[in-house]
Formats: structure tokens, sequence, C-alpha cells
């Protein structure tokens, strides 16, 4: 079947410059006012206030880490290590050998695991589960907004 017109590429074929002007017109990001986003406080700037109109000044603000509740916890397997190498002297009869967490950097403890000696923990929070399981073996947990 028979083209009423050419398509433009065939049109222009051995041409140079396909319609675009001097050689270098149609190279690389001159004629279209930069790659990407650039000139968007420029000669883009109409262009951007009518399409994205959030594109400037600040929303919002980022809370400081000091602000935000990190959470660090520890399991009970992980306490037992560290009793065990701190050498917490647990064969006294009267009195359960005392760790307070606070002073080993954790703030919560957690249900995995199992002690092996009882313990006086004092932590911020505990699972219900990691505080049974210490009361289990004669142990106590005291969080320290309680105490």
């Amino acid at each position: 079947m028979a083209l009423r017109f050419d398509k433009k590429v065939r049109k222009y074929r051995g041409g140079r410059t396909y319609g675009y002007g001097r050689v270098g017109q149609h190279r690389k990001s001159g004629m279209k006012g930069g790659k990407g986003f650039a000139g968007m406080k420029k000669h883009g700037k109409s262009w951007i206030l009518a399409h994205m109109p959030d594109y400037f000044g600040k929303r919002g603000f980022k809370a400081p880490s000091t602000m935000t509740g990190r959470v660090k916890p520890i399991t009970l397997r992980e306490l037992d290590y560290l009793v065990k190498r701190l050498g917490v002297d647990s064969n006294s009869k009267t009195k359960l050998p005392t760790i307070n967490l606070k002073d080993h950097g954790y703030n919560k403890l957690l249900s995995t695991g199992y002690l092996s000696t009882p313990l006086e923990v004092i932590v911020e929070k505990a699972t219900a589960k990691a505080i049974s399981k210490v009361e289990a073996i004669g142990g106590k947990v005291v969080l320290a907004g309680e105490s």
C-alpha cells in the first residue's frame, strides 16, 4: 500500500543534521535547558510551580535520635552468657545476685533462651514471658520505673 507521506526520519536521510539546524544543536542537553531538574529555580520555575507546587519550602522535621526512645534488647540467653562472663556470684543463700542491665547498655529483656542461675534483674522494660521465665527459676525482675 502506498503512503501519502514519508516518515520524518526517511525525509531527513542524507541531510546531516536531521532538521536540528547547525551540527551539535541536538547533542547532549543544550537545547533542553539542562538535564533532569536542572534550572528548576531559574528557567524551569514556572513549570515546577504549575506541576509540583510542593517542590519549594520545608515541611515537617526530623526528630533528633536522642528524643526517640531506642530499644536495645537483650535475650535471656545473652543475659546468661553475660552473667557467666562477669562472674556474678550466685552462691549466696540470703540474697539474689543483682544485675542492672542499664549499666550494660540494655533497656529491654526478651524471653528467648533460659537462665541457669536465679538473679534479680533491674531493667526498664521486659516481656511477660521473660518475667515468668526468670521467676520460674527463683529469680526476680524489677522494672526500673516501678522501683
